[in-house]
């Protein structure tokens, strides 16, 4: 490791290799999790799920240590237009790098088929029944959270779960991660969590590891906290925890 910060409610830590930066995050989470589930019966998540959270959701799969009967897990994001079964969509993503690994109590997929509207307003019931306790995120080239990119990001938004169109350069980070094989297959549009629900979770562990995001991660810790970088919002959180490799994290060594 090669520096860690701890201010008032937040942390960040900076690792030299991103499999060191994901096993930190992965060991934070897993702390976070247990303690929860001391307090209380069951511990609900939100997970992110993209190629920037491979290592902190391997580590979880393999954990002995949390008692995944008594967890309920949500996923943040899923385009439209795409299948339930389709490679690219984020609940297969998140069902088979995690759900399905672990003897999870229950998981909740965001669904738009053809009716996202009705599925914004049924997942948003389900986020709202008892509160997130954990929030596993990581943020985008636009600095985005979830899909809220700058154009639609809203820090006091009055939905939960809401239906979104994706900026250019959201839909350029996906092709570029390598989910679709051309920008026209890329979704226009999807639905997403809201800023003011991942803010809402007691705790967030964000994982940014990549050059990619570098810029992202500038923006985020010295610029305006303002939607033009969603993520930097996650600095009034009362308790983050972010976690970056040596070149995410490069500009604020």
């Amino acid at each position: 490791m090669s520096n860690v910060v701890r201010k008032i409610g937040f942390s960040l830590e900076i690792h030299k290799t991103r499999k060191s930066m994901g096993e930190a995050a992965g060991k934070k989470a897993e702390e976070l999790i247990v303690h929860y589930l001391k307090q209380k019966k069951e511990v609900r998540i939100i997970a992110g799920s993209a190629p920037s959270q491979n290592e902190i959701i391997a580590y979880l799969a393999k954990s002995k240590a949390i008692d995944w009967s008594r967890i309920t897990g949500f996923h943040m994001d899923e385009y439209i237009g795409i299948s339930e079964d389709s490679p690219q969509s984020f609940g297969k993503w998140m069902k088979d790098r995690l759900f399905s690994k672990v003897p999870i109590k229950k998981a909740h997929y965001i669904c738009p088929g053809t009716d996202p509207k009705k599925e914004c307003e049924r997942y948003a019931a389900l986020l709202k029944k008892v509160p997130i306790d954990v929030v596993l995120a990581g943020i985008g080239v636009n600095g985005h959270l979830a899909f809220n990119d700058p154009p639609v990001a809203d820090f006091k938004d009055p939905l939960l779960v809401k239906i979104i169109s994706l900026d250019s350069v959201c839909r350029n980070q996906q092709l570029n991660d390598g989910c679709f094989t051309s920008l026209k297959d890329v979704p226009k549009r999807a639905v997403t969590l809201t800023i003011p629900v991942l803010m809402g979770a007691t705790s967030i562990v964000c994982t940014v590891p990549g050059p990619t995001k570098t810029k992202a991660v500038g923006r985020m810790f010295n610029g305006q906290v303002e939607t033009k970088c969603p993520a930097s919002i996650l600095r009034y959180h009362p308790d983050c925890y972010v976690f970056l490799d040596g070149e995410s994290g490069k500009e604020l060594l």
